[in-house]
């Protein structure tokens, strides 16, 4: 079944599916499927005179036709995009540059096309793509230095908007007065209000809860017919909206696991079982009973830590350790025996098949501490359904935490807050301050995480609070310089 479609211009949201009405089990040997989704064009097509970007580029026309015209405006041009490109005043020298670039387009073509050449080498430009942090030139290794205004302008407007800092941090930055408590203070607040936020969110929470690993997790479509992209893309959506609603409404970082509300739309609401939600729109939801509340409901982090076919004790339970509690288990060693698999005529729990397991001393040392996580998370099958048994055996999701017995959802998430005299929140601190440095902590960062953990006390551990530690720590405004040998970059690359 072939068609065609034509689409007029603009912003378009096109989607392909079959209807609810299947087709006759006896007309077809398998389920439908879509073969390919072609998009071309447009035809007889014109450009357009003007545009948000090219408005934003085009920042000045030329008086007249003349040569002297149009170069002073190129370099007005020029000079004010390798002004947010470079994220700091430009030289001179540096825009003379680019306009040897324009008078080559120039003299092919026209005044545009001058101007697009000299775009185009301005991208390929080492102050563009590498963020450099100069070192003093008597620097020695293991010792720190403050980082320019500048620089702290650049890494801020990274770590808050994955993007380039705009006019106002350089600008303050440029008159050295980012780097007042106070100023950075307001500044972080003023960033955070910004929709740009909305990148570091989703980035962060990717990152920290491995949930971006979810795009190449592909369940057995046998097992769980259910399952397609476009649940999965739902699935991201709600954790991603879930926890930007807890930055923006500045919540205590605790409520990340007792939260009694989430995101849905209707394909994920009927995966989970609640009714009255219609259509694709993300609306907030209230839950009636308390099995999912928080991150440890959400069906994008129980599929990310199961197999394609079944749950994953070993995978929820080092996740557990690695995400929540700061605490990653050592490396498995070789040669583990496989799990073995139930058996049809005796239905076994994978509790059950777990604990044969153990039975290998090589595997107790390993499995003691992660195993009884992933078992308080045994409830959720492997796309994060709900359920009470397991291939027709009951589950038994009890576990015995710190000495306490965990016997609930509400009370794993309880114990997991308990756990360590505040392992959670100091977990979060410091994978947010990973994310910030876009570099793994170190022995040396544990004081400064330490601090910040105690600063966050007084401010009831919010969001807010904790970005504001983050940036205004040593780690984010100071650069060490390696030790002989030792591998830290000295740029950090890409993160445009």
């Amino acid at each position: 079944m072939t068609f065609r479609l034509p689409l007029a211009a603009g912003t378009r949201l096109v989607s392909v599916a079959f209807t609810d009405a299947a087709p006759s089990p006896a007309a077809v040997t398998d389920l439908p499927a879509i073969g390919m989704l072609y998009i071309a064009g447009p035809f007889d097509g014109s450009v357009p005179a003007s545009t948000a970007s090219r408005e934003t580029i085009f920042t000045c026309r030329p008086l007249d036709a003349t040569p002297a015209a149009e170069e002073m405006c190129a370099r007005r041009i020029l000079g004010s995009l390798a002004r947010r490109a470079y994220r700091r005043p430009v030289t001179g020298a540096e825009v003379d540059a680019l306009l040897e670039a324009y008078r080559e387009g120039r003299g092919e073509r026209d005044f545009e096309a001058g101007v697009e050449r000299g775009l185009e080498t301005l991208l390929a430009m080492p102050q563009f793509l590498l963020r450099v942090e100069a070192r003093p030139v008597d620097a020695r290794p293991g010792e720190v230095h403050p980082l320019s205004d500048l620089e702290l302008a650049s890494r801020l407007s990274f770590f808050l908007w994955r993007s380039l800092p705009d006019d106002e941090l350089i600008e303050l930055a440029a008159s050295r007065r980012l780097s007042d408590p106070a100023v950075l203070s307001a500044q972080v607040r003023r960033m955070l209000e910004d929709r740009r936020a909305t990148r570091f969110m989703n980035d962060f929470v990717g990152q920290w809860l491995q949930m971006r690993d979810i795009g190449s997790h592909e369940p057995d479509r046998r097992l769980f017919a259910a399952f397609d992209d476009t649940l999965r893309g739902a699935m991201v959506r709600e954790t991603e909206l879930f926890f930007e609603s807890q930055v923006r409404g500045d919540r205590p970082i605790p409520e990340l696991l007792e939260a009694d509300y989430t995101f849905l739309n209707e394909p994920l609401a009927r995966h989970y079982g609640v009714e009255d939600v219609y259509g694709s729109h993300f609306r907030r939801v209230a839950w009636r009973d308390d099995r999912r509340h928080g991150l440890l409901g959400h069906a994008s982090l129980l599929t990310v830590t199961s197999y394609a076919n079944r749950t994953s004790v070993v995978l929820r339970g080092k996740w557990v350790l690695e995400a929540l509690l700061g605490a990653p288990p050592p490396p498995a060693p070789a040669n583990v025996p496989p799990l073995d698999e139930s058996d049809a005529a005796r239905p076994t729990s994978l509790r059950e098949r777990m604990e044969a397991h153990r039975q290998n001393p090589v595997c107790a040392t390993c499995h003691r501490r992660m195993d009884p996580l992933g078992f308080a998370l045994e409830n959720f099958d492997a796309i994060g359904r709900w359920r009470d048994k397991d291939g027709g055996a009951d589950i038994d999701a009890t576990i015995e935490l710190s000495g306490e017995p965990v016997d609930s959802p509400r009370a794993f998430r309880e114990a997991l807050l308990r756990e360590g005299d505040g392992e959670f929140v100091r977990t979060v601190a410091e994978k947010l301050l990973t994310y910030a440095l876009g570099r793994g902590v170190m022995y040396y960062d544990a004081p400064a995480i330490r601090r910040m953990v105690r600063g966050l006390e007084g401010d009831d551990y919010r969001w807010s609070a904790l970005v504001r530690q983050v940036v205004s720590s040593g780690p984010f405004r100071m650069q060490r310089i390696p030790d002989a040998g030792a591998s830290a970059p000295a740029a950090a690359v890409g993160q445009q």
